[in-house]
């Protein structure tokens, strides 16, 4: 009797087990396809992003690569065709960032999206994506800069609104004479204006202004020292200091058949006491002595200022009643006593203007 109630225990014991184990084969059979479809499902997910994830301010969950990345480009496109106004002085341009060369990198940030759930389990990734939590991450579009278009749009802007500045000068203009004063000019400072154009890409402005300078005149009234303006019509010579006039002298020029040629002149070399020497034996001076050495009679009197004009010289002469006149063949002829109180001011280089 009493083996019988012990095999019936043992017999439940035994029936007992065999349902634990089948139990836990069926559980281990249930986690390891539970498993697997999870593994499944994953891969099949693998190429869409986790949910809650934004790039650029887009919500690319669950997007394939290519469509997070023309969803992105639509947003990018905004920023790089947004208007910019650059204004430089009175002018003004406007230019998009895309026009000065800027890129949006929306690949290289879709990636790093595309990467959040590599550094998550499976278990996670999968929980995530079938409950869709957000993972909470934001990405940036990197923007590349284009040095080179910064600079050459630049460059243009300095061209654009660059104005020379106005040296004073006298000067001959058709049969004027005009006394020119100087002005100033005004140029772009590159340098600062492509430090503001890049600031201005990478905050996004939508204006900037940027910096001008004066440039100065390199020659001022007061820095032009004396100019002879010879008035044909008048048979008069006249010294300006500056664009005051200073004194005047009559004068002989040309008479007729030779000319006493108009136009601006230098003084190219000066003489005191000058030796002459007959410029024409077979023309004009046949018959003259072909050296006349310093002294009275000496047709270039006491002091002669050379012009680069060929040939061409203002000097004194002994013959007075020819001043006034049209006399010369070519020179400009003054009083003995004139030229010598003109001579010791006109320094060479001095430019003569002949009308």
């Amino acid at each position: 009797m009493s083996r019988g109630k012990h095999g019936r225990r043992r017999l439940r014991g035994s029936r007992i087990t065999v349902v634990l184990l089948v139990t836990a084969g069926a559980l281990l059979l249930l986690a390891g396809s539970s498993a697997f479809a999870a593994y499944r499902y994953d891969r099949a997910q693998a190429a869409r992003i986790m949910p809650g994830v934004l790039v650029a301010g887009v919500d690319v969950g669950g997007m394939t690569r290519d469509e997070a990345i023309r969803a992105v480009t639509g947003r990018t496109g905004l920023t790089l065709g947004a208007a910019l106004r650059v204004a430089a002085g009175r002018k003004e341009w406007t230019v998009s960032p895309a026009d000065l060369g800027v890129m949006a990198d929306v690949p290289g940030a879709v990636d790093r999206a595309l990467e959040i759930g590599d550094s998550m389990s499976l278990f996670s990734r999968v929980y995530d994506r079938l409950t869709h939590r957000a993972a909470g991450a934001s990405i940036d579009v990197e923007y590349r800069y284009d040095a080179a278009v910064e600079r050459a749009f630049v460059e243009d802007v300095a061209k654009a609104v660059s104005v020379q500045a106005v040296d004073a000068g006298v000067t001959l203009k058709g049969d004027r004479v005009v006394f020119r004063h100087p002005k100033d000019g005004r140029a772009l400072v590159v340098r600062a204006g492509l430090v503001q154009v890049h600031s201005a890409l990478v905050e996004q402005a939508s204006f900037v202004a940027l910096p001008l300078k004066t440039v100065r005149p390199e020659v001022k009234a007061s820095d032009l020292g004396h100019t002879i303006v010879v008035s044909k019509a008048e048979n008069m010579l006249y010294v300006y200091e500056g664009f005051r006039l200073d004194r005047r002298y009559p004068v002989a020029t040309a008479a007729p058949g030779y000319d006493t040629p108009t136009g601006v002149w230098h003084v190219v070399s000066k003489t005191e006491n000058p030796t002459w020497r007959n410029p024409a034996p077979d023309g004009w001076g046949a018959g003259e002595p072909l050296v006349i050495p310093p002294g009275p009679g000496n047709p270039l009197g006491t002091r002669a200022l050379y012009l680069n004009a060929p040939g061409i010289r203002i000097h004194g002469t002994y013959n007075s009643p020819s001043i006034g006149t049209y006399a010369s063949h070519g020179c400009i002829r003054m009083f003995i006593s004139d030229s010598e109180q003109l001579y010791p001011i006109i320094p060479i280089g001095t430019t003569v203007i002949i009308h």
